[in-house]
């Protein structure tokens, strides 16, 4: 049954959508296209220094022979081509800069012919906007010996399709579409003397952008170490644009920057990848490793930022969920996973969320949000969150989450014996009338993980289905042992972990890792049972097996 917030929504969607079905119709006729052609640039004002492109795509160490391309089917339908990113242009910087440019002129006078007026998937907004930074990332080679008519026509081009992105980006809801969307515009400011008002334009938008989705420590609203990486490579580029133009570059720019890599250094995991939270994925940091590596900040051992506490002691390495979710409209990649961690030993990740499956379906991007598919606790096989289900709203305002929960009692103990930290959420109390309480204590004269996992009743009269998971770095080998109530996680020929939880039998179960852009086989250790009126305590821990 929807309630009175779902059918607003769902009206309003179903409202936007109609508005987006005329626009689409408006976008595609004659007198749009032509209203989208105002005044040519004279001359490039500025090229950018191509190599700068590297910032935001991964082809940097890739090489492309332009020569072995026939011109005339480049552009045939290919279903084994990723057509969204041929059209984005990002190929151009691989591309060998040494030959000669007769064919690459050929490609793109092709391309305008074909698709210089709006046509809905190839003018997308983040195919687009790459397509218009990737120009003119490039637009020496482009138009080295070029007629003047080409000249022309491809100034022409990437004008009329920056006007289109104007005109509509204050439509545009999604904020990593928008920065996309701004560093195109930014960038023609600084490279057309006739189009100067955009940079200023684009600069004031992107401060707005900054200070709505970013908190005061430069970790994104979303709680979203991918977020994180994503905005904070499309500031540099804009920073270093700006620098390599030899502009100003504003105080905010710099600022934010500083943040976001000392949020990086902070969170980033011994592997050098961002943590398993919130809609992250393994990521190459190769392209702002330099930047990382310049940035002036103190590598805090023990601390929280972005809802993920921290515990660095001597070759431990551990991240704890402990904030709630972030606001619906910055939830779309939020996974239910409060008071989930990640475990680290010698540089080996132990314990794993399993990832985000956005890159491999839909489905698995679903799925890869449940509460299951988290290294916490699940009561009765439920999600902790909910997610938008109705199709109409979820096209309009993306999977966001409908219910959330408080996080609470947090504190943290360093100690001369202990270091470590309590905290706990309600999240499963207003369903199944219980709360979860965890403590992760790393043993400093052991040399070992402990924890602590309560189930405390709330509420009396709910009976349970509790298990907590421990999803197992899908490199390594479990077995559990004829004791019942211990595994054996094995690291290498001649090294191993012992899991055992106190009192308690477990299993191990069949698992999936999407932290990569494929699924893999993983698993998982489980220690579950039923709870009726009455608190339980689960006491575990990992040991070097001796």
């Amino acid at each position: 049954m929807f309630g009175l917030k779902s059918v607003y929504l769902y009206f309003t969607s179903y409202q936007i959508t109609l508005i987006k079905f005329f626009k689409k119709l408006y976008f595609s006729s004659k007198n749009y296209n032509k209203s989208l052609e105002t005044r040519t640039p004279q001359q490039v004002y500025y090229s950018p220094n191509s190599f700068l492109l590297s910032i935001i795509t991964s082809y940097n160490n890739q090489s492309f022979q332009i020569n072995d391309v026939d011109p005339n089917i480049f552009w045939l339908e290919d279903k084994k081509k990723d057509t969204n990113q041929v059209h984005k242009f990002f190929w151009l910087n691989f591309i060998d800069r040494k030959t000669d440019n007769k064919k690459l002129k050929k490609i793109i006078y092709i391309w305008m012919l074909k698709n210089s007026k709006y046509k809905q998937q190839i003018w997308e907004t983040s195919i687009l906007s790459a397509r218009i930074t990737s120009w003119i990332l490039n637009i020496d080679i482009i138009l080295n010996n070029s007629t003047f008519d080409f000249k022309k026509s491809f100034l022409n081009c990437i004008i009329s399709q920056t006007n289109h992105l104007k005109r509509n980006i204050r439509f545009e809801k999604d904020l990593s579409k928008k920065i996309e969307i701004l560093t195109a515009i930014i960038l023609t400011g600084l490279v057309f003397k006739e189009y100067e008002e955009n940079f200023d334009a684009g600069i004031k938008e992107l401060e707005v952008l900054v200070k709505v989705f970013f908190d005061n420590n430069g970790f994104p609203l979303s709680r979203s170490p991918s977020d994180l990486i994503f905005f904070s490579k499309y500031l540099i580029f804009c920073r270093e644009v700006i620098k390599d133009s030899q502009k100003y570059i504003p105080e905010f720019l710099e600022d934010i920057i500083e943040k976001n890599l000392s949020c990086i250094h902070f969170i980033k995991t011994p592997d050098d990848q961002m943590p398993l939270f919130n809609g992250a994925t393994y990521t190459n940091l190769n392209s702002i490793k330099k930047y990382l590596e310049n940035v002036k900040t103190e590598n805090k051992k023990v601390g929280s930022l972005g809802g993920l506490y921290k515990i660095k002691h001597k070759n431990h390495f551990l991240l704890l969920d402990i904030d709630k979710p972030p606001q619906k409209k910055f939830s779309q990649s939020y996974q239910s996973g409060p008071l989930s961690f990640e475990y680290f030993l010698d540089g080996v990740k132990i314990i794993t969320n399993s990832g985000f499956g956005n890159h491999i379906s839909k489905k698995a991007e679903l799925l890869s949000r449940l509460t299951a598919c988290q290294s916490t606790l699940t009561i009765n096989d439920t999600s902790i969150t909910k997610f938008e289900k109705n199709e109409i709203i979820r096209k309009i305002f993306g999977d966001s989450i409908q219910n959330s929960f408080k996080s609470f009692d947090f504190s943290s103990k360093n100690e001369d014996a202990l270091i470590g930290c309590s905290a706990s959420n309600n999240g499963y109390e207003k369903k199944f009338g219980c709360v979860h309480k965890r403590e992760l204590y790393l043993d400093k004269e052991n040399n070992y993980l402990k924890g602590i996992d309560h189930i405390i009743k709330a509420k009396d009269g709910y009976p349970i289905r509790y298990a907590f998971r421990f999803h197992i770095n899908p490199e390594l080998d479990v077995v559990k042992t004829m004791s019942g109530n211990s595994a054996l996680i094995q690291i290498s020929k001649n090294k191993s972990l012992i899991f055992t939880v106190n009192d308690e039998n477990l299993e191990i179960e069949k698992s999936i890792f999407l932290g990569e852009k494929k699924i893999l086989d993983s698993t998982c250790i489980t220690i579950s049972g039923n709870l009726v009126n009455r608190n339980r305590i689960f006491n575990w821990e990992i040991k070097k097996n001796i």
